[in-house]
Parts: C-alpha cells; sequence; structure tokens
C-alpha cells in the first residue's frame, strides 16, 4: 500500500532559519553561527540524523511484541561525518543503539539487525532516494 507523506519549508526572516511543516507539526531549523546561521535550532543534517534515530526507536517499539522482545528503555546515539572537500552529504553516520532489558545478548543482536531491516529512514538512507524535482513556480 502506498502512502504519501509531505512536508514544506519556508525560509524565515532571520539569517538561515527554515520553518519545515509536515501535517500541522512545525519544526524551525537554522545552522551553528560558525556557518552562518543564529543556532536557534539544529541543522537539516543533525535533522537526519534524529529522523533516523527516532525512526529506529519507533521501529523497536513496533515490532517488540511480536518479536516477543520486552525492554524497559530504548535509545540511539548517533554520530556523522561530513567533508564537504569529499561531497556535500554525510560520508558515514554511525549509531549506537542502547537496550535496557533482559533479553539474552543474542536475542538482542538479532533485534537489532530486524530493525535495520524494517527501519524506513534507514532504507532511505543505506539504498538512497531518487530525488524528482516537479517544477519550479515563481509567485
Amino acid at each position: 500500500m502506498k502512502t504519501t507523506f509531505k512536508a514544506t519549508a519556508k525560509k524565515l526572516p532571520e539569517g538561515l532559519q527554515v520553518e519545515t511543516n509536515s501535517r500541522g507539526f512545525k519544526i524551525i531549523m537554522d545552522e551553528p553561527e560558525d556557518l552562518g546561521g543564529t543556532n536557534a535550532s539544529m541543522n537539516p543534517i543533525e535533522a537526519v540524523l534524529c529522523a533516523l534515530g527516532a525512526c529506529q526507536v519507533i521501529t523497536a517499539t513496533a515490532l517488540a511484541p511480536s518479536q516477543n522482545f520486552k525492554f524497559e528503555e530504548c535509545h540511539i546515539e548517533l554520530e556523522g561525518d561530513m567533508d564537504q572537500n569529499v561531497r556535500n552529504g554525510l560520508q558515514e553516520i554511525r549509531f549506537v543503539m542502547h537496550f535496557k532489558t533482559n533479553e539474552p545478548r543474542e536475542k538482542v543482536e538479532s533485534f537489532v539487525k530486524l530493525i535495520e531491516s524494517k527501519c524506513p529512514v534507514g532504507d532511505c538512507l543505506s539504498n538512497g532516494v531518487k530525488l524528482v524535482l516537479s517544477g519550479v513556480k515563481i509567485d
């Protein structure tokens, strides 16, 4: 079943700030001062890392009952490297999954592999997404 997600991004008057919106939920994004921003919020690359971590935690939470996997807490630490002399995007994202659980290590590791295979944001980042410019409008 195909689901279409939608979002908007609009330049704000202050520095490099941008207001993003999806389904009425807004996030302001900015850049650090050393990159020309006002440091009012996370930048889009940091938002990508946050989106991946959030998707992994959501995927873990959604899959846990069907896998008979119990945990008290789950959080992800993520970091990524960007060198614009190499390319404009991240070269690598590293992450550590933390679980507070009594499950045996083998079961945790198997569950993590399942999360990696089912996480939609992880899939987008690992396999790439076709970007299609569908128009330019002058208002």
